[in-house]
């Protein structure tokens, strides 16, 4: 079944349309589409204002001489790299924080680049003023949004505070560095936002993709599955009515010998007929799954249970197939010992060891306990769900019970049929 689950999940996806972006991650289809938008609008953006601000950098008369060239590399080379890297859509995170970061440190500079300069106009912006919301952009495409917040806000404050101290604190330039200011923010708050809001519905437009995806997958599955059991249900039919014919017209020991393999056959047919759609794979797993799947699924029951788990380091991985019917044993036993003996003294014991390699499953109770050699042979409860379980997977099975209780040993070693 967990090969149905998975042929009718890579069905559903597959009537979903499929591109280079959204074939390497399902579960983001929606986000890696938002991501390569925003990142392509950066790009574009902070290449016109990019070459706004290069142009203006070429003539500055604000930096002294020493400082102009240092300062214009350092600003804008991880800048191109930024425009170049969302252009092309490779690694835009990491050169766009470069760029973030250098921004913020050549502002927290430009005081000491501008020191003993001509005194600028109130009107002319110098030219690090058209990358401030580039900055903000930046921080958008690369940091989280704790840090987005900090960018947008702290960048412009700090571009209005090196200006006034350029200014020398000149009075008319507290009008104008305001709005600057302003003006920044306000930009930068807007980017934020939609930058936020867009990556918000791409992250819920996936999650529901993914349900969406998943309940249709987990319908057809089902479907898939009562269809098997269907079939199964017929290939019982045959197999029971076989084996009847078989006893009925049986007149010698051979004959019989025959009817007893018949049924036994299908007996091991109807322990195996019991599959869900989700129940897993045959990959092995550890030896200490048995023990949780059994408190989950008597918890399940209603029935508090604690399994008493000693398994060796080395105990070897139990194949799927076995882990299941091990489980399914188990679980009949306890219901056996809740039903039969009230759950006295209940207790479930896995045991694993290295050699030789193999793990042994005890459920034991203290009640009256019973003649396992006077069952009703349509009682199936045993045979079927136990000893035919375990026989079909090349385990082994024990039951012993007496007046003191019950004891139902259920066994798998790593070299039975595996």
């Amino acid at each position: 079944m967990a090969e149905i689950q998975r042929s009718v999940l890579d069905e559903a996806w597959g009537r979903i349309p499929h591109t280079r972006e959204t074939q390497a991650d399902q579960g983001s289809f929606t986000q890696t589409r938002i991501e390569r938008v925003i990142t392509l609008i950066v790009g574009s953006g902070s290449l016109v204002l990019g070459a706004q601000a290069l142009a203006a950098a070429l003539g500055s008369p604000d930096e002294a001489t020493e400082w102009h060239a240092p300062l214009v590399v350092a600003v804008f080379v991880p800048l191109a790299a930024m425009i170049l890297a969302c252009l092309v859509g490779r690694f835009t995170r990491v050169f766009a924080g470069i760029f973030a970061i250098v921004f913020v440190v050549t502002l927290a500079l430009w005081p000491w680049a501008t020191a003993g300069g001509p005194a600028p106009a109130p009107t002319q912006d110098p030219w690090v003023f058209f990358l401030v919301n580039v900055a903000t952009v930046a921080s958008i495409v690369a940091f989280p949004i704790g840090l987005q917040i900090a960018w947008t806000i702290a960048t412009p404050v700090l571009y209005g505070v090196v200006r006034l101290l350029q200014a020398r604190n000149d009075a008319d330039f507290v009008v104008p560095v305001a709005l600057d200011v302003s003006f920044a923010l306000i930009l930068g708050s807007v980017l934020l936002t939609l930058g936020w809001m867009y990556r918000s519905v791409a992250a819920n437009v996936d999650q529901a993709r993914a349900a969406a995806v998943a309940s249709y997958a987990s319908a057809a599955a089902t479907a898939a599955t009562e269809s098997e059991r269907v079939a199964v249900a017929a290939l019982m039919h045959d197999s029971v009515l076989g084996a009847l014919l078989a006893a009925e017209r049986a007149s010698t020991p051979r004959e019989r010998t025959l009817a007893v393999s018949m049924a036994r056959e299908a007996l091991t047919r109807l322990a195996n007929a019991e599959k869900d759609a989700l129940e897993g794979s045959d990959e092995p797993v550890p030896a200490s799954r048995l023990a949780d799947d059994i408190e989950a699924a008597a918890n399940e029951l209603g029935v508090q249970l604690s399994v008493i788990r000693q398994l060796d380091i080395d105990t070897p991985r139990v194949p799927g197939r076995v882990a299941r019917a091990l489980v399914l044993a188990a679980l009949q036993a306890v219901a056996n010992a809740v039903q039969h003996a009230d759950a006295q003294g209940l207790t479930v014991q896995v045991t694993g060891s290295a050699s030789p390699g193999g793990v042994v499953l005890r459920v034991r109770d203290t009640g009256s306990g019973f003649d396992v050699t006077s069952v009703a042979p349509d009682r199936l409860g045993i045979r079927g769900s136990i000893h035919a379980r375990l026989a079909a997977v090349g385990g082994r099975s024990d039951i012993d019970s007496h007046a003191g209780g019950t004891t139902v040993t259920l066994e798998w070693e790593s070299g039975d049929r595996w």
